[in-house]
């Protein structure tokens, strides 16, 4: 066995290849397969990530807008991330109008477009049978399920990854220089779409196409190289562009939020760069953040919550080598990482062995080796080691490699000879145990999978060792996909997004961050009411006494500019300016800590009439923030330039509080 052989199929006749329709079929079925479960019920009112959803709709209304990512209408601040995820999004609100459906319908199209452009791109490197399990392994796979039925970025960052992927594919199989190069030019480009999706997450994988080039090209090193130089000068100005864009944008543009100076290169080397794999420029890890009452302890392992010793759960638990396999990421990602891990160490020594003998090998066969087994090493390292914020969702960024892996390494189990055919069911029996080990951490989530695993993994194993082949494939497939599969189904069956936090299996979805104050938490069904960080001025929807308040501001407010500001964080200014039409700002950003507003322009639009209300939080949360981080005094200029408004003037109760501003 050679990893050449690995993906090599027998080539079938012409005259039966061009008869054949099945293939197309099949395609259409999973892909039909994938925009149901990535589509299924998305009308049903919910909204994804709020705080994306806001910015989708405040991004629809101007062009700085749009073109900057702005999260309120009147474009004082960004969202913390580049805006390409939220250009569809916002292009899909402009023409339907805000809805929830309306924003998680592009979404839904490019998890199916991932999943279609994976199989031509493993049907390039390896063959039909093998692509077309790929792309059912993708669609299949919990957690990119999650995600694409919710509005985070990591939906448009896995197709623009695989687009790249596709160009690199196409660009080690051409036999002329001049096409070679032109596909590498274009992988480079997409990478940098992904950059302007995610900023440096999409820069993990670029080692391994680079490496991947090398050894998988023919011809002289010195055009290799100048090859990956003219690629590297692509992916800097396709990353870059909307960067300079902004520094020198010669009119009035909004603060970048996550930042420290408004400006977009301190949060691609701070917030979302490098302290996200470092820790620090607020980056708080796998623990909890700071700030919390004395003596709080972390309750439950939904994704909005904290569980285990000191690492939480919506941060992935502690890093290490195992996180990848822990409870709160091990149900989202790794049904098949241990199979896939299998396959690179199988492809590796055999590789290896071939060198020795002199064998040579087919290049454009080992780039594809090497593109998505260090696609998968490089960001299972980085996601597992990180030392600041890692969210579980964030793995579906590996689903593309592991479905290309396990693809092409059960197909080539299966056609192996000699004593290396025992390969594909020992993977079966390794991917059914590691199921019944996941399934087991919570048995009440559809807790019979880990005996129908186990039983029709036996089934597989004894079907495979009596010789019967393909009936042995078959059996083989469904083994390994049976959990995943009915994980995917599940998700998708609950009709709702998971806002914030996406994540499948038994999670708790929704809510804030909860905690119990003073020693342990008690059991299920005895829990006491629990305290929530900070006083956050409803859901996704405004209360009834939220649009009193609203609408006390815009009739009082004499023609200001500005309707609203909200105090607190951004999650508690969206529902205002989802459910309203009304310029409603969220002071600070995501977190409440950004400069934007400054005191200094807070104080210019209420001396000239541009604002006149604010609605505090109720408490002091808003003046440090959820990250522990100032709020650069304006919580201290509001208490001394704001007075509250009698409730009874609106109908109010004793909640979050509407105060008058004047200087």
């Amino acid at each position: 066995m050679t990893a050449t052989a690995a993906v090599a199929p027998p080539a079938a006749p012409p005259d039966l290849a061009s008869r054949s329709r099945w293939p197309a079929w099949a395609l259409v079925f999973i892909c039909v397969l994938a925009g149901v479960l990535y589509g299924w019920a998305i009308w049903g009112g919910q909204v994804g990530n709020s705080y994306y959803s806001a910015a989708a709709k405040s991004m629809s209304t101007s062009f700085t807008n749009f073109l900057f990512g702005s999260f309120d209408p009147a474009g004082v601040v960004t969202v913390d991330k580049p805006p390409m995820a939220l250009w569809p999004q916002a292009v899909s609100v402009w023409l339907f109008g805000f809805s929830g459906w309306a924003v998680l319908l592009p979404q839904v199209v490019e998890g199916v477009a991932a999943v279609f452009l994976l199989h031509r791109t493993v049907r390039l490197w390896a063959d039909e049978g093998v692509a077309l399990l790929a792309a059912l392994i993708l669609a299949l796979t919990p957690i990119t399920v999650a995600i694409n039925r919710d509005n985070n970025p990591d939906t448009l960052l896995v197709l623009v990854l695989v687009a790249a992927a596709y160009a690199f594919t196409r660009s080690v199989r051409s036999v002329e220089a001049r096409p070679r190069t032109k596909w590498l030019l274009w992988c480079a480009f997409f990478v940098g779409c992904g950059f302007l999706t995610k900023m440096l997450q999409a820069w993990i994988v670029v080692p391994a196409f680079g490496l991947a080039y090398l050894v998988g090209t023919s011809g002289a090193w010195r055009r290799k190289v100048l090859d990956l130089l003219a690629a590297a000068g692509v992916l800097v100005v396709s990353s870059f562009w909307w960067v300079a864009l902004h520094a020198f944008w010669p009119g009035s543009k909004p603060y970048i939020g996550g930042s420290t100076d408004g400006g977009a290169w301190d949060l691609i080397i701070g917030y979302n760069g490098l302290g996200r794999v470092f820790g620090g420029s607020g980056n708080r890890g796998g623990g909890p953040p700071s700030g919390l009452p004395s003596g709080a302890v972390p309750t439950g392992q939904g994704p909005m919550e904290f569980g285990g010793p000191g690492g939480g759960a919506m941060f992935g638990g502690q890093p290490g080598a195992t996180r990848m396999f822990d409870a709160s990421v091990g149900g989202q990602i790794s049904w098949l990482l241990p199979l896939s891990l299998l396959v690179l160490v199988v492809v590796a020594v055999a590789g290896v062995l071939r060198w020795r003998r002199g064998v040579p090998g087919a290049p454009a066969e080992r780039a594809g080796w090497f593109l998505w087994g260090g696609w998968l090493l490089i960001t299972a390292a980085v996601f597992s080691f990180a030392q600041g914020i890692f969210h579980p969702y964030y793995t579906t960024m590996l689903a593309p490699a592991i479905a290309a892996i396990s693809a092409a390494g059960l197909v080539m189990f299966w056609r192996a000879r000699s004593f290396v055919r025992f390969l594909l069911p020992v993977s079966v029996a390794v991917t059914a145990g590691w199921a019944f080990v996941v399934v087991s951490r919570d048995p009440s989530w559809h807790g019979w999978l880990r005996w129908a695993v186990l039983a029709v993994a036996f089934a597989a194993v004894a079907v495979l060792l009596a010789g019967l082949r393909r009936t042995g494939l078959v059996a083989a497939v469904v083994a390994v996909l049976l959990v995943p599969a009915v994980w995917s189904s599940a998700t998708a069956a609950t009709a709702g997004t998971n806002g914030v936090m996406p994540a499948a299996g038994p999670v708790q979805r929704g809510g804030g961050m909860q905690f119990y104050t003073g020693g342990q938490p008690p059991q299920d069904g005895d829990r006491p009411a629990r305290p929530q960080i900070g006083s956050p001025p409803g859901g996704r929807e405004l209360t009834d006494e939220q649009r009193r308040m609203l609408a006390y501001a815009r009739e009082n407010s004499g023609g200001a500019e500005i309707t609203l500001a909200v105090a607190g964080s951004a999650q508690m200014a969206s529902p205002f300016i989802m459910g309203t039409d009304e310029v409603v700002i969220g002071m600070g950003g995501f977190s409440g800590s950004d400069d934007a507003p400054s005191v200094g322009r807070l104080e210019s639009w209420v001396a000239s009439g541009k604002l006149k209300y604010v609605l505090g939080t109720g408490d002091r949360m808003g003046a440090r923030g959820p990250d522990g981080r100032g709020d650069n005094g304006r919580q201290e200029w509001i208490d001394a330039h704001c007075s509250e408004v009698d409730p009874s003037a609106y109908g109010g109760s004793s909640g979050s509080k509407l105060l008058e501003c004047r200087v």
